[in-house]
């Protein structure tokens, strides 16, 4: 990680004077991401979502500063593995992931693409799983994403399945991470 950058913990208190430039961050890492746009994905969903999830136990979220300027974040909250995989999905995850009382998941990290490939993505990952202190962490990732599942996959995540959220919902990647708490 890049030694000027700092890691601000956030409640879901705090999140309401963030969310503009959290979707400006957003937007910027997606550029180019044209199955994102496809799927329904924009700054104004990402808006509704943070303040959606912000209501839930154990909301964090985690950004980074370089310079005095946002340049990634990531957020998530705990949950039961019935709200986070859906009953359709739950029968096909492990079944230590599926019977745990000690999961989290992880719904957004976006980082600008001048900070991608810096380690600003791995130290807000890294803040994330230490402020969840969960078993197992899950999220969800577009198929096509190569960059952000190369990040998945070193920080230790395996493909679980294909979500979706509903009949007319995109298929994502379902991800799962045992931690080492």
């Amino acid at each position: 990680m890049s030694p000027a950058l700092a890691l601000q913990r956030y409640g879901a208190g705090d999140t309401t004077d963030l969310l503009d430039t959290l979707a400006d961050v957003w937007a910027e890492a997606h550029t180019g991401h044209h199955d994102v746009a496809a799927a329904g994905f924009t700054p104004d969903t990402l808006r509704r979502q943070i303040t959606g999830h912000a209501h839930h136990d154990g909301f964090v979220l985690v950004a980074a500063y370089a310079e005095g300027q946002l340049v990634g974040f990531g957020y998530g909250f705990r949950c039961s593995p019935s709200y986070w995989y859906g009953e359709q999905l739950r029968p096909a995850i492990t079944p230590d992931a599926r019977d745990t009382d000690s999961l989290a998941g992880i719904c957004e990290l976006a980082v600008r693409t001048g900070w991608q490939g810096r380690g600003v993505g791995t130290g807000i990952h890294t803040a994330l799983l230490e402020a969840l202190r969960t078993e197992w962490v899950s999220l969800l990732a577009m198929p096509d994403n190569g960059p952000a599942r190369q990040l998945y996959d070193r920080l230790g995540y395996r493909y679980a399945g294909p979500y979706s959220a509903g009949p007319d919902g995109p298929v994502l990647d379902l991800l799962l991470l045992r931690t080492p708490l």
